[in-house]
């Protein structure tokens, strides 16, 4: 694995406090897969331009052997950050990659795909987390693309509290993401902070966010958000940031993005604008037309 950078943490001068701390909520997924449901449909316009957040993480194969297999998407983005094990994703535009240990795919639906994310092992723990990031109106239908990025791809540095911290997208502390968009300006951070430690991080104000704790216990504004719980983080115009603080060792997620502002239509794997569209996208999908190659 690379050697990360040295930084200094950021300047955050009037930090957001927390808005709300969400408990997910215990559901399966794909040939039953069992996860938990950070982000529900019931918080997209709050959240927006984020979708769902799924979090899954076992070591018991009947949990996850099954997998997820060929499912449609259309209209906007998945992004599979795995912490541990195996999956092999294959899908109708004629991508296939195993994603392993600290690894992100990152696809792009947009028009449309039909794919199958199968685990590639019979024992150990399989844990990881997957995003949905919702597309622009006028890129909905764009052409699909997807690539995969192994652990020692994607960009990391350290801060000199000793705070490390993966980017996933967008940029963080003067380190540029795997991944960038322009619309929804994505932040996807990963940061395992030792105890005692503090990590600021600068925010625009108009942008949505949160914070996932998947191991141990922070402090935001003076509030305690314990493992398996997401903060979102309030609005304030004239918040410049999120400082995150830890006791003991935690590890935590920070996503935020620039809201699109636009109707979101929702059936299953469809997220469109109208129900005209989604209407559309159920029947190319029955037709055999939803996927397919020319």
């Amino acid at each position: 694995m690379k050697t990360p950078l040295t930084t200094k943490s950021e300047s955050v001068h009037h930090p957001r406090s927390v808005e709300q701390l969400i408990v997910g909520k215990e559901t399966s997924d794909g040939a039953g897969v069992k996860l938990t449901r950070v982000l529900t449909q019931s918080l997209q316009r709050r959240l927006d331009p984020f979708l769902m957040l799924d979090a899954f993480g076992s070591d018991d194969p009947d949990d996850y052997i099954a997998g997820f297999p060929d499912h449609p998407h259309r209209g906007f983005e998945t992004i599979t950050y795995m912490l541990a094990g195996n999956m092999r994703h294959r899908d109708s535009a004629g991508h296939e990659g195993l994603l392993g240990n600290g690894g992100v795919q990152w696809m792009t639906a947009g028009s449309g795909v039909i794919h199958s994310e199968i685990p590639q092992q019979e024992a150990g723990v399989m844990e990881g987390f997957q995003l949905w990031l919702n597309l622009p109106a006028r890129d909905k239908m764009c052409a699909p693309w997807y690539r995969d990025f192994g652990a020692d791809d994607l960009p990391r540095y350290a801060t000199e509290a000793g705070v490390a911290v993966t980017v996933i997208a967008g940029t963080s502390q003067g380190v540029a993401g795997a991944v960038t968009r322009d619309t929804t300006a994505p932040l996807y951070l990963d940061i395992h902070l030792p105890a005692g430690a503090r990590f600021a991080q600068s925010l625009p104000a108009t942008h949505n966010a949160f914070v996932y704790v998947y191991r141990g216990e922070v402090g935001i504004g003076g509030v305690k958000v314990p493992t398996q719980r997401m903060a979102i983080l309030a609005n304030d115009a004239q918040a410049d940031g999120v400082v995150i603080e830890a006791a003991g060792d935690a590890k935590v997620l920070l996503v935020a993005g620039q809201p699109l502002n636009e109707s979101i239509e929702q059936y299953g794997p469809f997220v469109m604008n109208t129900r005209e569209e989604i209407n559309q996208a159920v029947a190319d999908y029955r037709e055999g037309r939803l996927g397919a190659t020319a």
